[in-house]
């Protein structure tokens, strides 16, 4: 079971605190020491449009280089692959939004425009050796629109299966999806293409975990989680954060799962990011601790 740590990047992009280029890499240092391995790092975004993932390549500039530790980047067009590619990713992810509303709010784009572009954004990065996953945005349900119906999402899987793409997944944005929607969409999205399955979750209406272990009882094989439970999406409204890494965590060990990362050690990159925010972690097992302790 794979955990893709989301906090540098979800985690921060929602938060009112923009933190500078040293405090954000000494971040990643914790989250690097806890044992954690694909990191999703920054954003190549506008930063006019989303201040707190501004200076993305002096970030990765300044990044740990750990051996079995990959940086992730959020690419949403031509230009951020351009970014991307200069700025030394290991791996890319693609935000393909499943509505026209919010993804004309999210990228500027509609979805069919964004389907145009997309074949030869992934061939620039593929081709520069970068392995790349396509993330169905507001794959559960949108701010704007309502409800995503299974068949779409089994739409926009159909439209991206013959790109050589090295993941799919599915995000549930604003955190309405509950476990008979991953069944569905998880089911819906293996049928029409056959590469490793990730869920991106939040935990807006406390259905987070329960959403996670639906996941990985059908095989999902990676999650997306933010120490500390902090982040959102800026052009969502209500979007609060995703599911916590320690929380997720103590979920999978009881649960009999393998867990590389350290609890000791996701706490402790909590505790410097929230401190560094000035807010308390949505996550819970900072309060109670470990069991048996």
């Amino acid at each position: 079971m794979q955990i893709v740590e989301v906090g540098p990047r979800d985690g921060l992009q929602n938060e009112k605190v923009v933190l500078d280029v040293r405090t954000r890499v000494r971040y990643i240092e914790h989250v690097v020491a806890s044992g954690a391995r694909r990191i999703e790092a920054v954003s190549f975004a506008r930063p006019d449009r989303v201040p707190q993932m501004a200076g993305a390549e002096e970030v990765m500039a300044a990044v740990p280089r750990v051996e079995g530790v990959a940086y992730s980047g959020l690419v949403m067009n031509p230009r951020g692959v351009d970014r991307a590619i200069a700025a030394g990713i290991d791996e890319a992810n693609i935000v393909l939004v499943a509505t026209d509303e919010f993804s004309r709010r999210n990228q500027g784009m509609t979805v069919a425009e964004s389907l145009a572009v997309l074949p030869k954004m992934v061939e620039r990065l593929v081709d520069a050796g970068i392995p790349t996953t396509v993330t169905i945005g507001a794959a559960f349900g949108c701010p704007f629109e309502g409800e995503v119906p299974v068949a779409r999402i089994a739409e926009l899987t159909r439209a991206v299966s013959d790109l050589p793409i090295s993941e799919l997944a599915l995000a549930d944005t604003i955190g309405v999806g509950v476990p008979r929607d991953v069944r569905d969409r998880v089911t819906a999205a293996r049928d029409e293409i056959d590469v490793p399955m990730r869920l991106h979750l939040h935990n807006t209406r406390n259905t987070g975990y329960a959403n996670a272990l639906t996941a990985v009882e059908m095989g999902v094989e990676v999650l997306d989680a933010s120490t500390g439970g902090i982040g959102g999406c800026p052009f969502a409204p209500a979007a609060t954060g995703n599911i916590a890494t320690e929380d997720l965590l103590y979920a999978l060990k009881r649960s009999g799962h393998e867990v590389s990362q350290s609890l000791d050690g996701v706490l402790a990159a909590t505790r410097f990011i929230t401190e560094a925010l000035g807010i308390l972690p949505p996550a819970l097992l900072g309060r109670a601790g470990d069991f048996p302790s």
